[in-house]
């Protein structure tokens, strides 16, 4: 293909602090490989499923986060040669633990709708902004999540990669 449509369900992620399109983009499209590598911040090329969560090869938050950047970079670079990525973030049936937890915690936010940018960056910004302006009672438990496991600083990677910007205009559409 020439191009990608990335939709993704935005939520809280007991590693990354929240998936979105960065997430999905690095992960999601990652190989069993490309996923090791990523989660273990670069120190497992090959995926061993009996060491991968061993503190040797999990622990670098930071790197994780880093890498899960880096890799999105790799995806967003291929199709931007081509005709792009198209970011789509549902905003629907918001918990603080993604889809791919075997028994997610209850929903705890009101949908807000879906996003949609050619910038994983500016579309990830906007929805944790969208989060911290809510008024919702279920907000502290997302925040909790994000903010203990610095999800934000995939956002700050990603920019600072230069292939996206966290500034962003929203423009509703009825």
């Amino acid at each position: 293909y020439d191009f990608m449509i990335a939709l993704n369900h935005f939520k809280g992620h007991p590693m990354g602090g929240y998936g979105g399109a960065l997430k999905n983009l690095s992960i999601g499209c990652g190989s069993q490989n490309g996923k090791a590598y990523i989660h273990s911040a670069g120190k497992m090329e090959k995926l061993d499923i009996a060491k991968l969560w061993t503190p040797e090869y999990i622990g670098d938050q930071e790197g994780f986060l880093e890498s899960m950047a880096a890799a999105a970079q790799a995806v967003t670079d291929y199709f931007t040669a081509k005709k792009g990525v198209i970011c789509i973030s549902v905003m629907n049936n918001m918990s603080i633990d993604c889809d791919c937890v075997d028994h997610p915690a209850p929903v705890k936010l009101e949908d807000y709708g879906i996003l949609a940018s050619t910038d994983p960056v500016a579309i990830d910004q906007a929805c944790i902004d969208l989060v911290y302006a809510c008024s919702d009672p279920g907000k502290p438990h997302l925040l909790e999540r994000i903010e203990s496991r610095n999800g934000v600083h995939t956002i700050e990677a990603a920019a600072a990669l230069g292939y996206g910007s966290r500034e962003y205009t929203l423009v509703e559409v009825e």
